[in-house]
């Protein structure tokens, strides 16, 4: 089973927020349609801009827990080498 470990924004440059999940579609859907209350949700911050795949959630919890200690600088770099026009890619999962 892939784990994934995944960023969101609020716009381009705007609010992140930073995630792991078993399930990359359904998580993302439940931040779009805002269903889980918090952060996410209060920030209107739903749009899937950066993920990576991992076979193991220990490992998939370890990079997320790295990168929680990022610099806002590195989180924006990261996203731009893979999406440089900060497209949503929840659009790209198969659902």
């Amino acid at each position: 089973m892939p784990y994934y470990v995944y960023l969101l924004a609020s716009r381009r440059h705007g609010t992140l927020y930073l995630g792991v999940t078993n399930d990359l579609a359904r998580r993302a859907d439940e931040h779009r349609r805002k269903l889980i209350p918090g952060f996410s949700a209060r920030y209107d911050v739903s749009r899937l801009v950066w993920y990576e795949v991992h076979d193991r959630i220990d490992e998939a919890i370890a990079r997320e827990k790295s990168l929680k200690k990022w610099r806002r600088d590195w989180k924006i770099a990261l996203i731009e080498e893979m999406n440089p026009d900060w497209s949503d890619l929840y659009l790209t999962l198969n659902r």
